[in-house]
C-alpha cells in the first residue's frame, strides 16, 4: 500500500508539474503524455468556459500559463467542478503577482459571478408577493447580488486595459431571471446602499428609506418617500424584491 501511495503521488505531481516532476517509472512515455494532455485541457477548457473576457485579454500564451500554475500549485478546496470557478479567484488573490493586471481579481469575480447566480438552488424565503413594500419588511431575492468593484469590470477586454481605476466605484446588480438567464444593470450608490439595507431585514421599507436619507443628507420628505417607493415597486417587478415579509 505504501508503495501504490507513493507511485499515485508521484503520478499526480507529474500531471500537475511535469517540468518540476518527473513521471513515475513504469508507465509508457505515450501513454504518461495522453494523461498530461487530457487531465490538463479539461481543467483548462472549464476555465475557459467561466472566464472568456479573461482568456482573450490576457492573449493565448499568457493565459495559458496562468492555467498551468493554477493547476500546479493550487490545492482546491473542494472537489466539485461548478467550483473550479472560485477556486480560480482563491487562486488569483493569493497569489499577489505585480506582473498579473491590477485589475485580474476583479474581472474574475465579475465573469464568475454569472454562473454563480445562475446555479445557486438557495430556496426562496417565505413571503408577501403583493405586501405593502413601505409599511411591510421587503424580501429581497436569495438570486441577485449588489456588486462594488475598483475597476470598471464590464468594460474591460482587449480593447480596453486600464492602467488606473476610476474615482467613482464601479456598483452593479446581477439578478437572475425566470428564464434562469443573469442579467446585469449599473446601479446608483443609492440604489446599491438600499439593498445593503433590506439586505439587512427587520424593518419596513419606510425606514430603510428614512435611513438612506439620513446618510444622504437629505430630508425624508413625501417627496423623497414616493421615489423610494417607485423605486421599490420597480424593483418587485423585475424581481429583485420578491414581496414582504408574510404577517
Amino acid at each position: 500500500m505504501a508503495d501504490l501511495h507513493s507511485q499515485q503521488a508521484a503520478f499526480a505531481a507529474h500531471l500537475r508539474d511535469p517540468l518540476a516532476h518527473p513521471a513515475p517509472a513504469g508507465i509508457e512515455p505515450r501513454r504518461m503524455a495522453v494523461y498530461r494532455e487530457l487531465f490538463f485541457n479539461n481543467i483548462a477548457g472549464l476555465l475557459a468556459g467561466n472566464f472568456p473576457v479573461i482568456r482573450r485579454t490576457l492573449g493565448e500564451d499568457a493565459w495559458t500559463a496562468l492555467v498551468r500554475r493554477f493547476y500546479a500549485v493550487h490545492r482546491s478546496q473542494t472537489p466539485l467542478f461548478p467550483e473550479l470557478g472560485r477556486e480560480f479567484i482563491r487562486f488569483l488573490e493569493e497569489r499577489g503577482e505585480d506582473t498579473d493586471p491590477p485589475w485580474l481579481v476583479e474581472l474574475a469575480h465579475y465573469e464568475w459571478i454569472e454562473l454563480a447566480v445562475q446555479i445557486d438552488d438557495s430556496p426562496l424565503p417565505e413571503h408577501e408577493p403583493a405586501g405593502d413594500l413601505l409599511e411591510g419588511t421587503p424580501v429581497l431575492s436569495p438570486w441577485i447580488r449588489a456588486l462594488a468593484y475598483r475597476w470598471p469590470v464590464h468594460t474591460i477586454g482587449p480593447e480596453h486595459r486600464p492602467g488606473t481605476p476610476p474615482q467613482a466605484p464601479t456598483l452593479l446588480l446581477v439578478r437572475r431571471d425566470g428564464d434562469g438567464r443573469a442579467r446585469f444593470a449599473a446601479i446608483s450608490p443609492l440604489v446599491y446602499r438600499l439593498l445593503e439595507l433590506l439586505g439587512d431585514g427587520g424593518a419596513s421599507g419606510r425606514a430603510r428609506l428614512q435611513a438612506l436619507a439620513a446618510e444622504a443628507g437629505v430630508a425624508a420628505d413625501d417627496a423623497f418617500i414616493a421615489q423610494g417607493s417607485a423605486m421599490l415597486q420597480r424593483m418587485r417587478g423585475e424581481g429583485t424584491v420578491l414581496g414582504t415579509q408574510p404577517g
